[in-house]
This record gives structure tokens, C-alpha cells and sequence, in this order.
């Protein structure tokens, strides 16, 4: 033991310090004052003399740049400059576009919890919160999706001139040009309780405020373009589009073929310099009802006319309507949702440089603009999108769940109902905390591109979750369609939010890891820029600084994911409150073995991860999962911490602490050098897999917490349209909860009795009759049971048509009209 003994004295001090994330310096004289110590109470004089050398020979070479640079740096600084891959201008692009906020933290592989609960919490203003109660209110109770959808396949023109009217399309726009410029938290909460009654005319209302003409021109256009135009959009005089995505050209939208040729040509009578483009976009949103189209092309100047780059690049143009040559197409119609959508195609079509957005000074920096403005958008109009339609889904399934019986219960009282019902309360729960942090980020000024990617894909999936989930509790109800039908539009256009702005597989697989992985990473960014410097001096002194640092934290985030795996990650102070302490504590846990993870991923494969997409996949999800749930923690403190609340977190945390397990295990099952997964397994999973799915009683809880009416209930509810109203059926049935809840005691009493006395009566009406007379219930219990049995019956009945109201008429009418021809 006593030659052991110095060894172990080294080894313990290392790991204290590496836990710690003390300097080197720091370890190695606790590491010699130690090893005095353990001679001094007998320890071997050889192995303690050896053990302080081996202290000499790692702590000399490092903490001397004399020696440090030429021994460890300069080695280093020529294999990244051989093995690193050199980054693309549209990865360049999208590095430089994109900032960093919390996320980065997760990265560290060591969170400040306390950071983040310290931002402010996000709040509307006055005028904002006006804005929801008054317009959006209003907006809300004309809304009759059945007709939009199914009758009209549009917005009827009065809705439409109410949009415009209120200024919905001008709420990022400021007002200095006749917008209303709300904050990013209105923009969410707008869209958010819109898309809770009607997705279409979400859609409708968010894509102006999103990618598009109105945010590029307040952000780079020219002075002149900002004076004519933003006021016109955001009054509705003009409707946007922005033309991205072409056949040829979806996910990667840097290789669109669709190009301008700069020359002279007419504009207005005038001979001008200008472009010609031919160009060919689908999918485009509003593109059928727009007049001025935002358009992404690749600019050439094979004539040197405006200067000698001939290749310039992506380019952003606004083109009018009406401008000769432009051809809108006919509709696209996205899984029988409606909203506006369609091509626009081109050829040879001629502007002036002065329709270029921010004018000749901003060509060829297109994707720099819509990098930038793509994370923004995607922050909020889709995520809030699925959180609108989660929450409100969440709380309508939850009432119907009650009022529903089957077998003289309420359904919701079934194990397998609960526990789809407390999918969609957790799941609800955690992403509409996760879009509001998305939004409160740009608030703060972020250019949240991993975050918005994490948005994006989480919020869009699990609404896709919930929509299953709310359909299989309602059954018929569901698949009827239907004015009576809440959830059946939504079940049909869930796969929409998952394939726009960035198809989910790839953002999963290629953007949420692989930019957040060099973007957030606290070394790996400078370490790339060092490795690519042309001065080698500069170089090798960048990188001196981040390798060494870089690491002391990867031995750091070893120790830490080993040591809080063993002990269950208890014996740590953290944020938070006695009840959140653990969830936080988890989540040190689980940031350290991402930290580790990336280093080795990114050390072993280098270039090579770029294609391992399934491994960046998963440590994607386990970023993912951390940042939503520090997003909900967020949330349950800036709300106060509510007791009522803890079924919801607690089965929204246990939900991402199983996923984050799962795939570190399937991220080390098949990582691509399989000894270093191996190796890794201990020290991520020291005990093996700990974290289960939410279990019965927290689902039992959740469940619970749906059916009846309680604060946790109102608050997951707050911010979407459950006014009731003649073309609102979820809010009709969220509003006879309380009701249908009271008459239930009733209810079981003239149950009872219908079963154990000898009634001659069948049809409803009569039992009551005979119950009032036998003296099972009173007059004001028959009242109420007759209210309950109509509440009941809209509750649960769905609708039927005659055959010609299901035919489409313009169907006909073009039958009727060819026989016409015909028969002339």
C-alpha cells in the first residue's frame, strides 16, 4: 500500500481538480503537497519520487509556452491543418450568421443553471396583451375553419380584410413605417392562439411576419425601399411571398439553379442596369394571392458591369406582381390545408439593380441575409404554431376524455386513455415552454440558430405526437369531419410543419448537432480558425490558448460524466428550488457526457462526422432535450414555482431524461470506432441505464390534471382561443367540464336507480319524468341531468351532409362546361 499510495495521491488530486475545473497550476501543487504529505505518513520514497516526476512531466511541458508551443501546439496545429476539412462558404455562412446564448453553456459540459433562471422573464407590454384581447380576440371568433377548408379553400374576404385592417401583417415591421413592432413573445403569442382554432390562417398571418420581404427590407434594404414598401405591407396594400425552394433545390437551398444575368434592359420607359432572371419556385406560402415577391436566385455578371467578381452569388430581389414575364401558377393544395400556396416561375424576366434587396451593396450576400432572418422565423412561426394547437388540443381532449363514458365511466378514467392523455399533457407542457424560449432568445437579441433548429423539430414532432395521440382518445369524433370535428384538420396537416423550413430528418440529423457541435462548442470554432489561419504565427498562438484549454475540459468532462453517473448525480450544489435541485442535477450530468461525447466524436472522426449522421442525430436529441428543459424549468420559475404544476414538469423531465439516455446508449452502441465506444460506456453509464419512462401514477396525475378544472389546467391553457362559439367545438367542450363534472353525482345516483328498480320507461324524457316522481331525483337534478345530456350529445356528435355537399362543384362545373362545348 505504501508504494500505491503516492499514485493514488496523484490520481485523487487530478480528479478533484478536473470535477472542479481547477487551473493545472492549482493541481499540481495540491499534487506535490499531497505527495509530501503521504511520505511523511510512510509512503514508499521511491514511488512518491516517482509519482513527483510524473507530476513534473505533465504540469513543466504545459504550463511553459516556451516549451509548450513547440512540443505540443505547433504537432498539433499541423495535423488539424491536414485532417481538418475546409469549411464551405455556406457552412462559413451559416457559423458567422448564427449566436450563441445559453445553449453554449451545454456545451461547457458544466451549465450556470443560475444564468439562465436570471434572465428576465419574458412579458408582454400593454399595448401587446390589448392587441391578444382585442383584434386577436376578434379575429378568433370569426373564424369558421369548416368553411375555410372544406367550402371556400380560402379565407373569406372579409377575413382577410380584417387581417389587413388590424395590421396582422405588419407586427415585426416598426412603427415609424406603419407597423405595430411587437417584440418576438407577441409575435408568438399571436400566432400561437390563432393556430389553436384555424392553422390556415396561422399560416396565413405568420408567413409575412417570418422569412419574407417585410423582415429582409427591415433588416438590409435600402432607404428607399424601406419608405415605399414597409409601410404598404403592413397594411395589408401588399401581400408578401419569398420565393426559396425550387424542384431541384429544397433542403439545399445554396444549390438553387435559378439565376439573374446582370444587363441593360427597360424599366418604366427607361434603359437601365439591371438582371435578368429565369427562375422556378414551388411550395411557395401566399405566392397565389401576393404582389410583391421575395426571390433567391444565383447573380452572374458575365460582362463585368458592375465590377470583376462574374460568379457573385446569392442574391435577394423583390419583384412586383405585375412585372412582365412573372407567372404565378396555379394553387398547390398541402394535404387538404388550404392556406395560399403555390409556384411562381419566370424567364428572362428584367428588373432594375435597384429592386435587389439592400440594393447592388448587398449582392451576392443572400444566404448570409437569409441565414440570419430563417433563424429568427423559425423560432416562432412554426413552433408556436404546434404549441398553439398542443395546448389547446391538450385541454379540449382532456374535458372530452371526462365527459365521454363508456361502460358507465368517462374514458379518461381507462389506463390506456390516461396514459395518452398524459402524453399530450407533457408533451404540450414542454413545448410551449420550448417556443416561448425561443422567442424570448430573439428578444434578447440572439440569432438563435440552434435553438430555432431545436425548435423547429421538437415542437413540430411532438405536435405530430399529440395530434395522433388526441385522435386515437376521441376516436369517431376525430375522423369525422366536420364543423363538430376539433382535431381532425390538425391531425392532417401535422406532417406540413414537419417538411417546411428545413425537412425534420435533416434538421436533426445535419443541423441541430452539426452547427451547434462547432458553433457552441466554447473551443472547437477557435481551434478551426486557427488551424485555417494563413498567418502561421497567429495560428499557432490562437490555438495555444484554446487547445490547452480545450483539453483540461475534456479530462474535466470525463471525470464529471464518471463521477456524477456513479453517485447518481446527488452530491452536487446546483440551482433551483427543493423540489427542481434534482431535475438540474440530472441535467449536469447530461451536458457533461454530451461535452464528452463531442469531444471524442469530433477528436476520432474529424471530417468524417459530417456523414455520420445518425450519431450526430442522436447527440442532437440529447442537446435538444437539455435545452428543453431548461426552457421548462425556466418556465416553472418564472411562473412562481406553482405546486400544481410538478405532475407536468415532472412527467415532461423524466419523458427527456429517458430520450437523452436512449440515445446516448445508441449513439455508444454504434459509435462508428467501436473500442472507443466501449470505452466510453463505463464512464458515461457506470451503473447502466438508469432513467425510465414516466411511470403509471405521474401518467395517473397528468391524466388527472386534464380532466378537471384546476389552475395547473388554466395555466397550460392560457394564451389559445377557448371562447365558445358556434365555430369553435373545442371551446363548446372545454366549457361544459365544470358542468358535466358537477352533474356527475347525480348522474351515478338516477343510474343507480334506473338499474335496481323496475322502470317502464325507454327514451330519456320519460326516465326522468318517473324519477321525479318516484322521488330518486328533484326538479333541479332533472334540470341538471337534461343539461348534462345535451352537453353530452354536442360533445360527442359528429356530422353528416348530403352527397352533393361532399362533391367538389368546381368538379362539376367543369364537366357541366365540356358537355357545353361538346354539344356545340
Amino acid at each position: 500500500m505504501s508504494f500505491a499510495l503516492p499514485f493514488l495521491v496523484i490520481f485523487a488530486a487530478g480528479a478533484f481538480a478536473a470535477y472542479h475545473r481547477l487551473r493545472l497550476a492549482v493541481w499540481a501543487a495540491l499534487a506535490i503537497t499531497l505527495l509530501v504529505a503521504a511520505w511523511l505518513l510512510g509512503a514508499s520514497p521511491v514511488a512518491s519520487a516517482i509519482a513527483a516526476a510524473l507530476v513534473a512531466l505533465v504540469a513543466v511541458p504545459l504550463l511553459v509556452p516556451a516549451l509548450r508551443k513547440p512540443l505540443l501546439t505547433a504537432p498539433a496545429l499541423g495535423f488539424l491543418r491536414k485532417a481538418l476539412p475546409p469549411l464551405s462558404q455556406t457552412e462559413k455562412i451559416a457559423l458567422e450568421t448564427g449566436s450563441v446564448g445559453f445553449e453554449g453553456d451545454l456545451f461547457s459540459g458544466k451549465p450556470d443553471w443560475n444564468k439562465l433562471l436570471a434572465y428576465p422573464k419574458p412579458q408582454l407590454s400593454a399595448e401587446e396583451q390589448a392587441f391578444l384581447d382585442g383584434p386577436v380576440e376578434e379575429l378568433c371568433k370569426r373564424i369558421n375553419d369548416w368553411e375555410i377548408t372544406h367550402v371556400h379553400a380560402d379565407l373569406p374576404p372579409e377575413l382577410w380584410d380584417f387581417i389587413k385592417q388590424n395590421k396582422f401583417f405588419g407586427m415585426i415591421i416598426p412603427k415609424q413605417y406603419g407597423g405595430l413592432g411587437f417584440s418576438a413573445l407577441a409575435h408568438h403569442k399571436v400566432i400561437q392562439k390563432i393556430a389553436s382554432i384555424s392553422s390556415v390562417v396561422s399560416a396565413t398571418v405568420g408567413v409575412p411576419n417570418s422569412l419574407g420581404p417585410g423582415e429582409l427590407i427591415n433588416h438590409y434594404g435600402t432607404q428607399q425601399q424601406k419608405d415605399y414598401y414597409l409601410p404598404r405591407l403592413a397594411i395589408g396594400q401588399e401581400v408578401p411571398c419569398f420565393g426559396l425552394t425550387g424542384p431541384f433545390a429544397g433542403s439545399d437551398a445554396t444549390s438553387i439553379p435559378d439565376f439573374g444575368i446582370v444587363c441593360k434592359g427597360e424599366w418604366n420607359g427607361a434603359n437601365v442596369l439591371g438582371l435578368r432572371l429565369t427562375f422556378d419556385k414551388r411550395y411557395i406560402t401566399l405566392a397565389p394571392v401576393s404582389t410583391l415577391i421575395g426571390l433567391a436566385f444565383r447573380m452572374y455578371d458575365p460582362e463585368g458591369l458592375i465590377g470583376d467578381t462574374r460568379d457573385i452569388g446569392i442574391t435577394l430581389a423583390l419583384l412586383p406582381r405585375d412585372t412582365e414575364g412573372v407567372d404565378v401558377g396555379r394553387r398547390h393544395f398541402p394535404l387538404n390545408s388550404p392556406f395560399q400556396n403555390g409556384p411562381v416561375r419566370g424567364k428572362e424576366v428584367f428588373i432594375p439593380l435597384s429592386q435587389l434587396i439592400g440594393g447592388v451593396d448587398m449582392a451576392g450576400k443572400g444566404w448570409n441575409m437569409l441565414n440570419e432572418c430563417l433563424a429568427v422565423g423559425r423560432s416562432i412561426t412554426l413552433p408556436s404554431t404546434a404549441s398553439g394547437g398542443a395546448k389547446a388540443g391538450a385541454v379540449v381532449t382532456g374535458a372530452y376524455a371526462r365527459i365521454r363514458k363508456q361502460f358507465g365511466l368517462p374514458v379518461g378514467r381507462f389506463e390506456g386513455v390516461e396514459e395518452a392523455l398524459a402524453r399530450i399533457g407533457g408533451k404540450a407542457y414542454a413545448i410551449s415552454a420550448l417556443s416561448q424560449a425561443t422567442a424570448a432568445a430573439v428578444d434578447r437579441g440572439d440569432v438563435p440558430s440552434v435553438p430555432s433548429a431545436i425548435a423547429k423539430y421538437h415542437c413540430t414532432n411532438a405536435g405530430r405526437d399529440i395530434a395522433k395521440d388526441i385522435m386515437d382518445v376521441i376516436g369517431g369524433k376525430g375522423i369525422i369531419l366536420g364543423p363538430r370535428n376539433f382535431a381532425g384538420r390538425s391531425w392532417q396537416a401535422a406532417p406540413i410543419a414537419i417538411t417546411v423550413e428545413g425537412a425534420n430528418i435533416m434538421t436533426r440529423s445535419l443541423l441541430i448537432f452539426g452547427q451547434g457541435s462547432i458553433l457552441c462548442h466554447p473551443y472547437i470554432l477557435k481551434e478551426m480558425r486557427a488551424a485555417q489561419d494563413p498567418d502561421a504565427k497567429a495560428g499557432l498562438e490562437a490555438l495555444d490558448g484554446a487547445l490547452y484549454a480545450h483539453v483540461g475540459g475534456a479530462i474535466s468532462n470525463a471525470v464529471r460524466s464518471f463521477w456524477l453517473g456513479l453517485t447518481g448525480s446527488r452530491l452536487q450544489a446546483t440551482a433551483g428550488d427543493a423540489y427542481t435541485k434534482k431535475f438540474f442535477r440530472k441535467l449536469n450530468r447530461y451536458a457533461a457526457n454530451l461535452a464528452l461525447l463531442t469531444d471524442v466524436s469530433l477528436g476520432a472522426l474529424g471530417g468524417r462526422l459530417k456523414f455520420k449522421e445518425s450519431l450526430s442525430g442522436r447527440l442532437g436529441d440529447v442537446l435538444s432535450h437539455l435545452y428543453m428543459m431548461g426552457a421548462v424549468l425556466k418556465r416553472h420559475h418564472d411562473e412562481g414555482c406553482p405546486e400544481a404544476d410538478k405532475p407536468l414538469l415532472a412527467w415532461a423531465f423524466h419523458n427527456s431524461a429517458y430520450e437523452i439516455e436512449l440515445a446516448l446508449s445508441q449513439a455508444l452502441r454504434n459509435f462508428p470506432i467501436k473500442p472507443l465506444g466501449w470505452l466510453l460506456w463505463p464512464v458515461v453509464f457506470p451503473l447502466g441505464r438508469r432513467a425510465v419512462a414516466p411511470g403509471d401514477r405521474l401518467s395517473h396525475r397528468v391524466a388527472m390534471l386534464l380532466m378537471a378544472p384546476n389552475e395547473a389546467r388554466e395555466r397550460l391553457a392560457s394564451g389559445v382561443f377557448l371562447t365558445p362559439g358556434e365555430h369553435n367545438p373545442g371551446g363548446r367542450i372545454n366549457s361544459y367540464l365544470a358542468k358535466a363534472i358537477l352533474a356527475e353525482p347525480v348522474e351515478r345516483k338516477f343510474l343507480k336507480a334506473l338499474k335496481t328498480r323496475d322502470i317502464e320507461a325507454l327514451d330519456f324524457a320519460s326516465q326522468l319524468d318517473e324519477g321525479v316522481r318516484e322521488g330518486w331525483i328533484t326538479a333541479e337534478e332533472r334540470k341538471q341531468l337534461e343539461e348534462l345530456h345535451a352537453i353530452t350529445l354536442d360533445t360527442i356528435t359528429v356530422d353528416d351532409f348530403d352527397a352533393h355537399e361532399l362533391r367538389a362543384a368546381s368538379y362539376y362545373d367543369n364537366r357541366a362546361d365540356d358537355g357545353r362545348r361538346a354539344v356545340a
